[in-house]
C-alpha cells in the first residue's frame, strides 16, 4: 500500500485572465508564482497561485479561456477547493468578502465552519480556520501573516460513484478515512495541509467548462517515487498516462472510478527553476518547444498586470 502525503495542485478553467489574476492576487493575496503556457494548448496562459514559495500543497492553477462557456460543477469534479486560514481569522475574511461585494454562506461540515463563496468565473471555494499548516509569508498591506491563506484545506469531491471514488481515496492513494456525515465522507492524508477530503455525490452532472475543475493533483516526493505510483495505479486496474514533463514537476494522470481526473505530480524541482524567488511570476515562462514562437504568442496571449506587482 502507497500513500500520498496529500494535494499537490487543483487546475482549474476560468474566463478572462485579468478577472483571474485580480481575484487571486488581489482579493484573496495568493502570490502569482507562475506565468506560462498550457503545453497542449500554448495559446492559453497557464497561471499559478501558492505561497511565498508556491509550496505542494498551496498551489492552484488556471487555464484562461476567455469568453468560453460555462461550465456545470457537478458529478465527475472538485465540487469545493477548501482553503485554510489561521484561526481567529475568518472575521477579517468576512469583512474583505463584503468590502468586494462577495457573497458568502456560512456552512458547518464535521464540527468546522466553513465561508463558501464564489470567484468571478463560479468557481466554489471555502475558508476554514486551521491550527495545522505553516504561516504565509507572501502579505501585503492588507493581509499579513494572522490572515493569510496558508494553502489548501482540502477539496470536496464530487463523485459519480462514491463508493468507488472513496476505495480509490483509501486501497490506492492511502489517504484514512475519518467518518461519514450527512452523505459526506471524510478521509485525510498525513500533510499538515492539503490533507482533508470530503466525498459526495452531487445531484448534478458535471459539464466542463469555465468555473469548473478541470483535475486534481496529488504528491510524490521525487522522480522513481512517481514511477512506482504508475505502476501502482495499473496493479489496481486503472488506466495511467505516461510521464508527462510539465517543467516544474513530473506528472501523470489517471480517472478513477468516479469519474474525477487525478494527477499525481512530483515536488521537485519547484517554481525557481527558471527564474529567482524574488521575481517569481513576474515574466512569461515558456517550454523549450515553445521559445521559438514566444513572439506570436506575446501577441495572441491577453496582457495581464499583477495587483501585486511583478507582472505585466
Amino acid at each position: 500500500m502507497r500513500e500520498t502525503t496529500g494535494i499537490h495542485h487543483i487546475t482549474a478553467i476560468v474566463g478572462h485572465p485579468q478577472e483571474n489574476v485580480d481575484f487571486y492576487a488581489g482579493v484573496l493575496g495568493l502570490r502569482l508564482v507562475k506565468k506560462t503556457v498550457n503545453f497542449d494548448d500554448p495559446g492559453t496562459y497557464h497561471l499559478y497561485f501558492g505561497n511565498a514559495n508556491g509550496s505542494p500543497g498551496t498551489i492552484i492553477t488556471f487555464f484562461p479561456w476567455n469568453g468560453a462557456k460555462q461550465g456545470a460543477i457537478g458529478n465527475g469534479q472538485v465540487g469545493k477547493t477548501s482553503y485554510a486560514i489561521p484561526p481567529g481569522a475568518t472575521l477579517f475574511w468576512k469583512s474583505r468578502l463584503k468590502q468586494y461585494n462577495i457573497a458568502y454562506k456560512e456552512e458547518t461540515r464535521f464540527g468546522e465552519q466553513y465561508l463558501s463563496f464564489s470567484d468571478p468565473h463560479g468557481l466554489l471555494l471555502e475558508l476554514v480556520e486551521r491550527e495545522v499548516g505553516e504561516e504565509n509569508e507572501w502579505t501585503n498591506q492588507d493581509i499579513t501573516k494572522e490572515e493569510a491563506i496558508k494553502g489548501f484545506a482540502g477539496a470536496v469531491l464530487y463523485s459519480a460513484n462514491p463508493d468507488r471514488t472513496i476505495q480509490v481515496l483509501e486501497n490506492v492513494m492511502g489517504l484514512e478515512k475519518v467518518g461519514t456525515e450527512n452523505e459526506v465522507t471524510r478521509l485525510q492524508s498525513m500533510s499538515t495541509i492539503g490533507n482533508i477530503v470530503d466525498v459526495k455525490k452531487s445531484h448534478e452532472k458535471g459539464v466542463m467548462g469555465v468555473g469548473t475543475v478541470h483535475h486534481i493533483a496529488w504528491r510524490a516526493e521525487s522522480d522513481a517515487e512517481l514511477i512506482e505510483w504508475q505502476q501502482f495505479v495499473r496493479e489496481n486496474r486503472l488506466a495511467v498516462t505516461e510521464v508527462r514533463d510539465r517543467n516544474y514537476f513530473k506528472s501523470i494522470y489517471f480517472k478513477e472510478h468516479g469519474d474525477i481526473l487525478f494527477e499525481i505530480a512530483t515536488d521537485p524541482p519547484g517554481f525557481s527553476r527558471d527564474e529567482p524567488f524574488e521575481t517569481l511570476g513576474s515574466e512569461l515562462k515558456l517550454p523549450v518547444q515553445y521559445e521559438s514562437n514566444r513572439k506570436l504568442l506575446e501577441k495572441t496571449l491577453i496582457p495581464i498586470k499583477n495587483p501585486n506587482g511583478g507582472g505585466s
